[in-house]
């Protein structure tokens, strides 16, 4: 069992920096904004050769304003209930406040250790500030500076120091899940409840209101015995619709959740037409060149007015330089077709990592060209294709040599796209193809 450091403490007391600063990654989002982080962000990693999941908190004590405090205070005590060490936070620079107090109260309850955790003392002449806090009954302060980056190597001495031992089959490193899942989409598709009804409990809040979710959060989950993560991502808006830093944050964290994923989910609410968002996200996951699945959620509220066909050449009409794209029909609030969305997210991942071999893709270029002949270059020369190899997967990548690689026109190559997709084992995923000449020019 990973052990879980979970990190609390009133709001701005600068929580999300610690998380990050401890992951050595920008995962949460840091805003002076009160209240930003809502869900529990876990992230598996590595101090000294321990491996543990570090979970940041929403602030403790914060009325939220568009009604989730409550689904936020669940989230808190969800992460206490399983905290082998709890990392209370407070700042040195507003000093010892009442709200401290009440953490302090409600972390007492849970009977973990817990770690007092001085933050934003940036400098040394603000370590004597933190001697109030020892008033808070959990023995001396240990003083850093998050956004200064000190003392960080102590904090993690002590963090280690306050850990059980480990117990025998943890982990030893902090082991990377067999597939990693992004669900994208605008704004309440459905996607958090689909990674509730993927992690069988109330892992990520989900409410009407549009934009609970900030962060990308992830998730792990099984299947059939074997482990997968799911990165639930914020729901998008319209570029002109982005009014705070939240949303500029909110979208680069989606796109980062592209670029990590192994496969995506593009989900769309059966209710409404395919917007412009839609269209953007799918262009992202097109640079990317990332397997994707259309998730048609919500189906329960629309299956009886239109057929699947339908929407599936909906989908097919909107999106037609990704006709190799599977499409599932979903409910997540019943978990209806959830586990078989998850199959098929599977099986493109396999076909991702498919490495055809280079006599099988000479013998499908071979009969391509046979049937259909290149462009003649521009002296009217015929093109000739020499030979086609397959130098990476994830996505499959193709490399074609040829005497003229700039008359290989991009016509011509879609068609060579297809015909490697239909006779090779990537047909539901991207490839991508170079056409080289003998002096490795690209075009």
């Amino acid at each position: 069992m990973v052990p879980q450091v979970v990190i609390v403490g009133r709001p701005n007391v600068g929580k999300s920096s610690l998380f990050n600063w401890l992951a050595e990654k920008r995962i949460a989002i840091e805003d002076p904004t009160a209240g930003v982080t809502r869900d529990r962000l876990v992230q598996r990693i590595e101090l000294d050769g321990r491996v543990l999941e570090l979970v940041d908190t929403g602030g403790m004590g914060f009325d939220d304003p568009d009604g989730l405090t409550s689904q936020i205070d669940r989230q808190i005590e969800s992460g206490l209930a399983h905290a082998a060490l709890v990392l209370f936070v407070v700042d040195v620079r507003s000093g010892l406040l009442p709200p401290d107090l009440d953490v302090a109260q409600r972390i007492r309850r849970t009977g973990c250790p817990v770690l007092l955790v001085v933050n934003k003392a940036d400098a040394p002449n603000l370590d004597p500030g933190a001697h109030e806090f020892a008033a808070l009954g959990f023995g001396a302060p240990l003083v850093v500076s998050a956004k200064q980056h000190r003392n960080r190597g102590p904090l993690v001495d002590a963090i280690l120091a306050r850990l059980p031992p480990p117990a025998v089959g943890d982990p030893e490193t902090a082991d990377l899940p067999e597939m990693k899942l992004a669900m994208v989409g605008r704004r309440n598709v459905g996607k958090s409840t689909f990674v509730n009804a993927l992690a069988r409990e109330e892992r990520v809040i989900t409410s009407p209101v549009a934009g609970t979710t900030r962060d990308s959060i992830d998730v792990r989950f099984e299947v059939d015995g074997r482990s997968f993560l799911a990165i639930d991502t914020p729901g998008l808006r319209r570029a002109k619709s982005r009014t705070t830093d939240i949303d500029f944050y909110s979208t680069h964290r989606a796109q980062r959740s592209i670029r990590r994923a192994d496969v995506v989910l593009l989900f769309f609410d059966a209710t409404e037409p395919i917007g412009k968002v839609d269209k953007q996200l799918a262009e992202t996951i097109t640079e990317e060149a990332k397997p994707v699945v259309f998730v048609v959620n919500k189906w329960d509220l629309y299956a009886a007015d239109v057929k699947k066909r339908e929407w599936t050449q909906y989908l097919r009409d909107t999106f037609r330089t990704m006709p190799w794209a599977p499409v599932a029909f979903v409910t997540a609030t019943e978990a209806r077709n959830v586990k078989a969305t998850i199959d098929t997210a599977q099986r493109l991942f396999r076909q991702s990592h498919e490495r055809a071999s280079t006599s099988r893709l000479n013998d499908v270029l071979r009969q391509a060209v046979e049937a259909n002949q290149p462009p003649a270059d521009s002296k009217g020369r015929p093109v000739r294709l020499y030979f086609a190899t397959q130098v990476e997967v994830a996505p499959p990548t193709i490399v074609i040599s040829t005497s003229a690689p700039r008359s290989v026109s991009d016509p011509y190559r879609r068609y060579l796209l297809n015909a490697f997709r239909k006779e090779l084992p990537y047909h539901e995923v991207p490839i991508r193809l170079y056409v080289r000449g003998k002096s490795s020019d690209d075009s």
